[in-house]
Order: structure tokens, then sequence, then C-alpha cells
């Protein structure tokens, strides 16, 4: 092998280092998502003998996901080149996969483009506001994507459900919400709205991993609890917030979530589908030369500054 075949191995060693990368990545998530200890899969036996696989294979998935992820890039590139502005809003049963595709979406996107947006409960004062005020100053400015995990449909589903709103509330919501979500799109907003759907069973079972493993019992909240009990009153909930505003400005979009991989690269398939981007050509980049002063002398910095090497 020859000087500049060296140099050409090298190169493909070190493009092919930071694919492996960009992989890890990924696989922390689903490391993460899958992670169960021996106790647990004891205890979940009765229920995860009946889980059902996959449909995609764990090859495919992974091509899709960086491809679809890929397209998120040029979709943004073109979002912020032409100032369109995005909102999606992903909504739905608790533990159906939501926190999971935001951040397959955000994942290798610009984070100051593309922000997401989960606000805690409101306080004793945001109480007393027009209830869209608060979630207004979160919405995009020109060449902006936000994503709401969870969004203005709390009123018409959990508030509704466990009574922290009232029926005239829950009426006046949706008389309103239809005429906001208008106002979005006429000031040159596109809203595009998710539901993901779980079965019971499915539920269940995430409720179950969430309880017994630590690194989860963060997403477990009283609320999340609550909406086992009240399984059927969030159908309810559900199926007249669909009747009442899916509107043809800002339609409703259900993603089917008891297959997470499928439902992740589903999602944002349609996502892409919904955002008339093209890719936006620039001027090559070059790198430029760094400028070298011979009379430079490296300062020693003393060692307690520098993070202990444990690995």
């Amino acid at each position: 092998m020859d000087g500049n075949e060296q140099k050409n191995a090298r190169e493909l060693s070190w493009v092919d280092a930071e694919w492996l990368d960009s992989l890890d990545e990924e696989l922390e998530m689903e490391i993460d998502d899958q992670m169960m200890s021996p106790e647990l899969a004891r205890e979940l036996a009765f229920i995860s003998d009946m889980k059902h696989k996959s449909t995609v294979e764990r090859q495919v998935y992974f091509h899709e996901l960086l491809r679809l992820q890929a397209e998120l890039v040029k979709m943004q590139d073109w979002i912020q080149h032409t100032g369109y502005k995005l909102v999606v809003l992903f909504e739905g049963r608790d533990a159906a996969g939501k926190g999971g595709v935001i951040k397959r979406i955000t994942q290798r996107l610009n984070p100051r483009a593309a922000r997401v947006v989960a606000l805690p409960a409101p306080t004793e004062r945001e109480k007393t506001q027009w209830y869209f005020q608060r979630y207004v100053p979160h919405l995009p400015a020109a060449g902006e994507m936000v994503l709401f995990d969870r969004s203005w449909y709390n009123r018409s589903g959990v508030e509704r459900v466990m009574g922290f709103a009232n029926p005239d509330q829950v009426e006046e919501f949706f008389n309103d919400v239809p005429e906001f979500e208008r106002m979005l799109a006429r000031s040159g907003i596109k809203l595009v709205k998710y539901w993901f759907s779980i079965t019971d069973q499915e539920q269940q079972l995430r409720f179950l991993m969430r309880i017994h493993d630590p690194l989860k019992q963060w997403k477990l909240s009283p609320m999340d609890l609550q909406s086992r009990i009240r399984w059927e009153a969030y159908t309810k909930a559900k199926e007249e917030t669909f009747a009442r505003t899916n509107i043809p400005e800002a339609p409703w979009f259900i993603v089917e979530g008891n297959d997470k991989k499928a439902a992740r690269l589903n999602c944002i398939s349609h996502l892409l589908s919904q955002v008339p981007y093209e890719e936006i050509p620039h001027d090559p980049i070059k790198l430029p030369d760094r400028v070298f002063n011979p009379d430079y002398e490296r300062m020693t910095l003393p060692e307690e500054l520098y993070v202990p090497k444990i690995y």
C-alpha cells in the first residue's frame, strides 16, 4: 500500500468512526428505552410473554432513522432559509412514546432554531390568565420550529378528566380553540397535531417498567397513575376533542404507538411530508488555514484545572 492508499484508509477509518458515533448516540437511547433488570423481567413475565415484537428489523430501523434525520436537517435548513414557522403538537396517552419521537426528531437539529416546549403545571398567576396566554410566548418566529410536548390540549384532556377545569371552562376551550388555531394559520404558522395511541395492555407494561426502573421513575407522575384508573374517561375526552377540534387548517393525525420503532419512523416520515421543503444550495465550505505565530508559546496550565482521567 503506497502513501496515498494509506492516507485514504486512515481517512475512511475516521469517517467510519464518526458514523459509528452517530449510531452510538441512537444505541444509547435504545438501551435506555429497553434496559430491564432480571428481577423486573421476572415480575413482568406475565405480560412480556404477550408483548409483540417490532415489525421493523433493527438494521432497517437504524438505516431509515438516519435517512429521515438527514431529511429533517434539510427541512430545518429550508425553514431557516425561507422564514417558515412550524409548530408540532404531541398529545396522546401517557407512555405512548411521544418523548421518544421528539428525541429522535431533535437529535441532529440545531437547537437554536428547533426547540421543545414542555410546560409545567400552571402557577397561581397563570391560572388567572387567558388560557392560551402562557403558550403564545413559545410560538416560533420566522425560521423556527417548536415542538410542544403536551400543549393547550391539556384543557380537554388531563385538566378535564382530573377536575382541574370545570365544564364551563372546557366548553369555552372547545369554542375558542378552533379560532385560535385558525389565527395561527392566518399568521403564517404551520400547525401539525399528533395524537399517540397505545393499547391498555401496552400502557400497563410501560408503566410497570417505569415503576421498577430507577432510571425511569422520574417519568411516572401522579397524573400518569391516575390515567390508568381513568382510562375510559380519557378515551371519552379524546373522542370529543377529535370531534370538535379536527379542523381543515389543523387536522389531527393519529400515530399508533405500540411498536415504538415503527411509530418513530412513521411520525417523522409524515412530518416531513407536511412541510414543502427542498434542499437549499450552499456555497462549498472550505476550512481556512490556521494562522501560526512563531513567537507564541503555549502556557502550561495547572493540573487542578483538568478533569481527572478516570476512564
